[in-house]
């Protein structure tokens, strides 16, 4: 059957259709990850999004049970050059045509994804949706222009109520943004007594905890719609060790004084180098932004960039100058991709033994 994308600047696309045949409007983004597209589909932080992924063959190693990042997918559609509909791996429980229509997403396939991304790359990220006829296309690009960005996504992909992961070490209160498992393995896996609470919990309540650190996690939209969020982080950095992953980074510039801003169209990828700015040295990071802190309004705040982006300069990383504070842009867990960047955990470990 024929499907057809459309973007909100009036292009459209007709492939294969694949998945589930319910269409949302979302924000149409590329990821250049070679694998890993099981991740990518159940990384909370892409909710409210249609992804695209540049690699062309997607679906031969099927999906499995150990993969997911989270209980379920919360991306809004999948675009992709090539669909193997007979994946070959020991793990496999599912196609990906099978569990995109299990989990209600939307898929094209048959499409020029190369020429979608020079398309986003030029004229910066755009709202697209999926329709079934052309003569559909004209008054969808009107809603598509019409339509605003969401600005509820972390709620949407949030814990609604506070869960423990017990352990014997230190104490970390993660506030769930749209949390990865990968961000709670690495956590478990070096003993940590984790307690997950909601996106909206008041400092006073973690702090209720005695925690030994908070985890700002990773999580989708503009950190800017979080207004309450923030006012409780800038409590937080005053009262103990904290660490923010991804939208956490951008919460905690926002908590100091620093801006933010939309970048054009996003790091996505598992191949982002960036640099150390304190040691010199370069790892080769997992990355799903859309947003980026202003370097400039660091200026005259408690933070100081401590990562840079190599391939546009942006800030990857900041820390703060007189408390245990720091955050990186990027996913140091980097379920997929590569794992240049797990020490970071264990600084943040050594980061609460100090604080104590």
């Amino acid at each position: 059957m024929k499907r057809i994308l459309v973007l909100e600047d009036g292009s459209w696309y007709e492939g294969e259709a694949f998945g589930a045949d319910t269409y949302t409007i979302g924000e149409l983004v590329f990821n250049t990850s070679m694998t890993g597209y099981q991740e990518i589909l159940t990384d909370p932080s892409y909710c409210g999004q249609i992804v695209m992924l540049t690699y062309p063959l997607i679906g031969n190693y099927g999906i499995n049970r150990d993969d997911n990042e989270s209980m379920k997918p919360s991306c809004f559609g999948l675009v992709i050059k090539d669909l193997c509909m007979f994946p070959s791996n020991f793990r496999s429980r599912i196609d990906l045509d099978a569990y995109l229509c299990e989990n209600g997403i939307p898929g094209i396939c048959g499409v020029d994804t190369r020429a979608i991304t020079k398309a986003i790359r030029e004229k910066g990220t755009m709202k697209a949706c999926f329709c079934d006829r052309v003569e559909e296309i004209e008054s969808l690009v009107e809603k598509l222009q019409e339509t605003d960005f969401l600005h509820d996504q972390v709620s949407r992909v949030s814990t609604k109520s506070v869960y423990p992961i017990p352990g014997r070490g230190k104490l970390v209160v993660v506030m769930d943004f749209g949390v990865k498992l990968s961000i709670l393995r690495e956590l478990a896996k070096r003993d940590c007594d984790v307690i997950v609470v909601p996106y909206n919990t008041s400092a006073k309540q973690v702090l209720s905890y005695h925690p030994d650190g908070v985890l700002l996690s990773n999580g989708p939209g503009d950190p800017s719609d979080l207004p309450e969020v923030i006012e409780q982080v800038k409590i937080l950095i005053d009262h103990t060790a904290v660490f923010g992953i991804c939208l956490g980074c951008q919460l905690m510039s926002l908590a100091c004084g620093a801006k933010t801003y939309r970048l054009r169209f996003g790091h996505r990828g598992a191949n982002h180098p960036v640099k150390d700015l304190l040691t010199g040295k370069v790892e080769i990071t997992a990355q799903n932004h859309g947003f980026a802190v202003d370097v400039k309004s660091l200026e005259y705040t408690d933070l100081v960039m401590s990562h840079q982006a190599l391939n546009d300069g942006s800030c990857e990383g900041v820390r703060h100058m007189s408390r245990p504070c720091f955050a990186v842009q990027y996913h140091p867990e980097a379920d997929a991709g590569p794992e240049d960047s797990r020490y970071l955990f264990d600084r943040f470990m050594e980061m609460m033994e100090g604080e104590k």
